[in-house]
Formats: C-alpha cells, sequence, structure tokens
C-alpha cells in the first residue's frame, strides 16, 4: 500500500483558481491523461479543478525526478511514464503537487494551465490488451436468476476470478456516439435473426489500467500485485443484450461486447487513491478461502476501495425539454468479490506477461438493493419490469438518442474527496 504523505493532506491549498472547491479535481488528486489543445497535438495533462496542466511546459520547473518524469509523461501516451512501475508518477504527482501549492510558483506555472472546457481529452495509453472480469457477486447472481434460477452462479465463481479477453481497439474515451451494433439473435424458431440490437444495454464497472510488465512465463505474486496497478477509471462496457444470449454458448462474449467499451479519460493513480484503500468485505459465511496464490493479508486488508459510483441517464425527450438527466442507480465499488490486486495476480498465474497501459475491467458492479444495480439487464429483469423515468418515458434498455453519464467519487471521513471525471456517451442508432 502507498505510504500517505503530504499530497494526501486534507488541508492542503492550491493557488489555481476554483482547485480548493472542486468536487473531484481538488490539489490531493492530480489525476493523468491525455489532452490536445486548441490547435495543438496529443501530450501528457494533469486535471487540477477546471484546467488542464501541460506537463512539458513545467518540466523544466521540477526537481530532477519529477522533470525526468514529466518528460516522460508529456508525449501522446502515458506508457512510457508507467513502464517501469508508479516510482515515475508518484515522484510527478509530489513534484507538481509542490508547485501547484506554492503561491511563488504560480507566475511561472499560470501559463501551462489551459481551461479544460477548451481541451479535448484521448485515451491515456496506447491499449495493447484488454480483460473484463466478473467480480460483482450480486450482479452475477442477478443476472444467473434470469437464466438458471435454481442455480444462478456456476460452481467455479467462488474460487476463481472470471474472465474474458475484450477487445482493446473498439475502447473509446468518454464523449461521442455509439453507433447500436447489429447481429445475430434469437427468433422465432431455431434459426436466428439479423439485425440491429434490440436489447442494447450499459455496464456500469470500474477500469483498472496497470503498469510495469512481467516477463512472458513469469507471474505476478499477490503480495507484488498492487505495484502493478497505474490507478483507476471508469468503465463502460456496453453490451448487446440480445445477441449475447445466443453467441456465447459455448466460448463467452463475442460481437455482443467487442464493438464499443467507453472510458473516463483522466487515470486516478494509486498514489492518489492511497487513503481510500479498506478492507476487502469479508465473504459470506461457508463461502471457500481464495487459493494461496490468490491470498494475501494486506491485501484483504487494504485491497478494496471507499469509492462510490452513479448511472444517469438523459433521453432525448429530456433532452430537448431542457431536464437535467436522471440518476437510475448508486453503488459501491466494494461490491467487487475479488480485489484489484487478486485479478492481477490470477491473470499472470499462467505467465500471461501485462504490460503498460493493459486495461482490466472490474465487470458490473451491483450490490444488493435494487437502487445499486449497474446495468439496465438488472433494474428492468430482462424487460420484465420496464422502468419509468421522472417525465413519464419507460425503458427496458437503451433507446437511440439515450445518453448514459457515469461518475464516481472516492470518499472517506477524514480525507478530501476525489473524483474521477465523466465516462459518457450517446446512442446514436
Amino acid at each position: 500500500m502507498t505510504a500517505l504523505d503530504e499530497t494526501h493532506d486534507p488541508q492542503a491549498t492550491s493557488w489555481v483558481e476554483g482547485a480548493d472547491g472542486h468536487p473531484e479535481f481538488p490539489v490531493q488528486n492530480l489525476p493523468l491523461g491525455v489532452f490536445s489543445p486548441p490547435g495543438g497535438g496529443k501530450r501528457g495533462g494533469i486535471a487540477i479543478g477546471d484546467f488542464v496542466l501541460d506537463l512539458a511546459a513545467v518540466a523544466g520547473l521540477l526537481g530532477r525526478d519529477a522533470s525526468d518524469a514529466a518528460r516522460l509523461a508529456a508525449g501522446e501516451t502515458l506508457n512510457p511514464l508507467f513502464a517501469d512501475g508508479n516510482a515515475a508518477a508518484d515522484a510527478l504527482r509530489k513534484g507538481v503537487f509542490a508547485l501547484l501549492t506554492d503561491a511563488a510558483s504560480e507566475r511561472d506555472v499560470k501559463s501551462a494551465l489551459l481551461p479544460a472546457s477548451e481541451c479535448r481529452l484521448h485515451l491515456p495509453f496506447a491499449v495493447g490488451d484488454y480483460t473484463d472480469f466478473y467480480t460483482g457477486i450480486h450482479h452475477a447472481m442477478n443476472v444467473g436468476k434470469q437464466f438458471r434460477p435454481d442455480n444462478p452462479l456456476l460452481p467455479n465463481y467462488k474460487y476463481v476470478p472470471i474472465g474474458y479477453h475484450g477487445r482493446a481497439s473498439s475502447i473509446r474515451p468518454s464523449g461521442g456516439d455509439v453507433r447500436r451494433p447489429q447481429g445475430q439473435r434469437k427468433g422465432a424458431g431455431d434459426a436466428p435473426e439479423f439485425g440491429p440490437s434490440q436489447r442494447l444495454d450499459y455496464e456500469l464497472e470500474m477500469g483498472i489500467w496497470t503498469s510495469g510488465s512481467n516477463e512472458l512465463g513469469s507471474d505476478v505474486k499477490i503480495a507484488d500485485a498492487a505495484k502493478h496497478i497505474a490507478g483507476l477509471c471508469l468503465l463502460n462496457d456496453w453490451s448487446a443484450r440480445d445477441l449475447q444470449a445466443w453467441e456465447y454458448q459455448p466460448l463467452g462474449p463475442f460481437l455482443a461486447k467487442n464493438f464499443h467499451s467507453t472510458v473516463s479519460p483522466w487515470v486516478v493513480t494509486s498514489a492518489a487513491l492511497a487513503p481510500f484503500r479498506v478492507a476487502q468485505p469479508p465473504r459470506p459465511e461457508g463461502d471457500p478461502s481464495p487459493l494461496p496464490y490468490l491470498l494475501d493479508a494486506d491485501d484483504q486488508a487494504h485491497g478494496a476501495y471507499a469509492i462510490e459510483m452513479e448511472v444517469h441517464l438523459i433521453t432525448a425527450r429530456m433532452r430537448d425539454a431542457g431536464l437535467p438527466p436522471e440518476r437510475l442507480s448508486k453503488g459501491p465499488m466494494t461490491a467487487m468479490y475479488w480485489t484489484a490486486a487478486q485479478l492481477v495476480a490470477h491473470h499472470t498465474v499462467n505467465g500471461c506477461n501485462l504490460q503498460p497501459g493493459d486495461l482490466l475491467g472490474t465487470g458490473t458492479l451491483s450490490s444488493k438493493a435494487r437502487e445499486t444495480f449497474g446495468s439496465m439487464l438488472e433494474l428492468s429483469e430482462g424487460g420484465k419490469s420496464p422502468l419509468t423515468l421522472a417525465n413519464g418515458e419507460t425503458r427496458s434498455f437503451l433507446e437511440d438518442g439515450d445518453e448514459v453519464i457515469m461518475t464516481a467519487r472516492a470518499a472517506r471521513d477524514g480525507c478530501r474527496t476525489i473524483g474521477f471525471g465523466e465516462c459518457r456517451a450517446r446512442i446514436a442508432g
């Protein structure tokens, strides 16, 4: 676990206008990303309040280690910054924190601050590989009951972190449109129908960005796995439920999942999240203990995150009427049955080589209560109980013009609350 230092001080203030009262990006956060200023190319930056700090522009103002790190982060991706783990990013965080909290630095730094509203945000990494897990046990139970009422969880679920290899090329940053996917779905008889998905859904997930690497044929031990987590983001793994139901046997998700995945563009680093590490919730009585390669006392004591996640929806009719988005659900990241470190350890136990900037999805995170459910499949009970929105519209699944907006906050008593920015996209049809 990352040790707490001056960058986590909840009383720390910044000279950057609006940063101290910012709901997501105060100086205690300093998430990393890649942006383009007006008329400029891609480059690394840090979010502070309503501004983006151009790292290349301040590299010369930082101490040696932080300056070297700023130059690693100044290019079109953050992969070089995390190539050897988190040490460079941690040095950069401390150096930038010092600049942004020292009033004497304002004159030299201010010109490197660009209004976030004028910048375009990109994927923070060149994503080599993407793996989506299935760690939300309540989601797994809710979905399983729809297909196997008497046996919703398969026998392996509580022993092995379930996952599948997703499509890295269709990951996109927040904003823009999602094309409604086409494919085969079950018809009236044994033969399928072909056409646009009629059961398009979102999935509320957290994304785990990896740092460092392991050689092919080696593994990352559970005690070291947290060192391979660069940070977190929000992830919406869009799902075509009708395509999925037809194609998933015997090999699992394919066209129902690979058409688009949306992530929030800021990487909230492991260092920033250190104050929000909490104990992994104990397993229910009678559940098996993780196998030894997945069990570490420190990870069980500090391997979960105190993060609250929300999903909002705005329909075309709501937008035209000037209505605000409506919240569909809110729930905690502690709904994970497995910790992030356990996912890293399991992913590599067979010798698979992770690379900097690989993305691991947690899977849909739902808790027991309906208001925490992280997908429309659950909220509408597979379409049997459509949602009624405040303006009278109903939804079983997403319709053209619907825009899904996900947000998250890390919050804990005695700590400065930090956020992740938006993960949003609109169904274009």
